[in-house]
């Protein structure tokens, strides 16, 4: 059975309609892509999910459960957490109060457990806890952002364009770590500007256009289809990236 499952979502800013019917579903223990250029609904995606947004029509089940309707709380509760394109750490805050946030939900005892999992997970933070996250390189932070959502214990861990603005080493650094969250268990649901490296890393992948499913197939095939190859792994140029 699916953990999360889509179905003809649809959603509108004002008279524009972003999603246009989007259905799909991922699996318990699966690294799910979405690929798409920009403006095609992919954060969208992300935050009608984490109910930053409220769609016009269609449904959201997870874990059996429906949770259209719900609240970002209360849909963290249930086991979703992001980490949202462009970090958005709280940079008047340290490293340990960004982390401890992320997980309010949770009681106090629980805590500590999944903060040293999150700092064995990313040394760099473990040396850099008592700095202020606003201090940090655009790596480390990704890292704060990350981590933040790991906090929640989540079951599903959304991901929306983890290595924008990146060095490549970092992003090499940042992918190993998404596997290694993998390993444990968690569903991850990965939106990524890098095709190549979100195809590599995913089981499976959806293309979205426009704000429709265009495609949908097992990563290693999307990865070695012509068409993907000629729109999103074609070259460097902003025109070739997801």
């Amino acid at each position: 059975m699916s953990l999360l499952e889509i179905a003809d979502l649809r959603v509108n800013y004002g008279e524009i309609e972003a999603l246009k019917g989007v259905s799909l579903a991922v699996a318990q223990g699966e690294i799910v892509a979405i690929l798409g250029a920009n403006g095609a609904g992919k954060t969208t995606l992300m935050r009608t999910i984490s109910g930053l947004l409220a769609p016009r029509g269609g449904t959201i089940r997870f874990d059996g459960a429906e949770i259209t309707k719900l609240g970002a709380d209360r849909i963290v509760q249930r086991g979703i957490a992001q980490s949202p394109e462009g970090r958005r750490v709280f940079g008047t805050l340290t490293v340990l109060e960004n982390l401890r946030l992320g997980g309010f939900t949770r009681p106090r005892g629980e805590i500590m457990g999944s903060l040293d999992f999150v700092l064995g997970l990313f040394p760099r933070l473990a040396e850099r806890r008592a700095q202020f996250a606003g201090t940090l390189s655009g790596g480390e932070q990704q890292m704060v952002a990350i981590g933040r959502a790991l906090m929640a214990k989540p079951r599903l861990l959304l991901l929306d364009e983890p290595s924008l603005g990146l060095a490549p080493i970092i992003v090499q650094a940042i992918f190993r770590s998404l596997r290694e969250i993998a390993r444990t268990g968690v569903t991850i649901l990965l939106v990524e500007q890098n095709a190549r490296m979100a195809l590599k890393l995913a089981d499976r992948g959806y293309v979205l256009e426009v704000g429709r499913i265009v495609l949908a197939d097992e990563a290693k095939r999307l990865l070695a289809s012509p068409d993907i190859q000629a729109a999103y792994l074609g070259g460097e140029s902003s025109a070739h990236r997801v």
